[in-house]
Order: structure tokens, then C-alpha cells, then sequence
């Protein structure tokens, strides 16, 4: 019985993980209809990464994201979030990261700027 509750529990937290990402052709469909305001959008690359590509999204480099939750999020804890990276390794910090400081709706990109460029390669 132990074992099968830790399984339940192991696979509520799964689904909850894969709630809170968003594909890239989800991404575009959002962006596409973006209304002000509707959600924040994070790229948490380096200046130099950002300036070779980048899908007009806010930059904050992972390493300045403790600063930016405090000062430019701070109020936003309740606003869906959606942040990516390269590949979604780095944005999935700044996801775990938001989450443990109350965060409530913080999407990582799955596979990030790779996925978008291999899933539109013209733009």
C-alpha cells in the first residue's frame, strides 16, 4: 500500500510539472493573440545569446532572475509567467526557482529556442 500512495503521489507531481510547460506551437499560438498584460515573457539567456536569436521575450539572464523576483515580478506572483532558454534547461531553474517564492503560474518552454527553430524555421 506504501509503495502504491508514493507512486499516486510521484505521479500528481509528474502532472503537475507537465501542466505548468508549454510547447512552442502552444507558445505561438499565445503570442500571436497576446493582449497586453495577458502574461509575462522571460528569456533567461545570456545578452549575447539574446542577440544572435531571440522571440522578443524580456531578458533576464538566470543569474540576475533572485533580483528580478523581488523588483520587477514581485507583484506579479498570480500572472502567468512563460519563460525559456536554449533548450529548457535554464528556464526550468528560473521555473523551480519563481515556484519556491510563491510563483503561482510559471511555464517552462519545452526545448526552448532549439524546439522554436526547428519548429519554425522561417521565423
Amino acid at each position: 500500500f506504501h509503495f502504491s500512495l508514493f507512486t499516486f503521489h510521484f505521479s500528481l507531481f509528474t502532472f503537475h510539472l507537465k501542466m505548468a510547460d508549454i510547447t512552442v506551437h502552444e507558445l505561438k499560438t499565445r503570442l500571436d493573440t497576446k493582449t497586453e498584460n495577458e502574461f509575462i515573457f522571460i528569456d533567461v539567456r545570456e545578452p549575447h545569446e539574446y542577440a544572435e536569436f531571440n522571440l522578443g521575450a524580456e531578458l533576464i539572464p538566470l543569474g540576475t532572475i533572485p533580483t528580478a523576483a523581488t523588483e520587477v515580478l514581485a507583484d506579479h506572483k498570480d500572472t502567468e509567467i512563460i519563460i525559456h532558454c536554449k533548450s529548457g534547461g535554464r528556464s526550468g531553474q528560473a521555473q523551480a526557482y519563481l515556484q519556491t517564492l510563491g510563483f503561482k503560474n510559471v511555464r517552462n518552454v519545452l526545448g526552448g529556442a532549439m524546439a522554436w527553430k526547428e519548429a519554425f524555421p522561417n521565423g
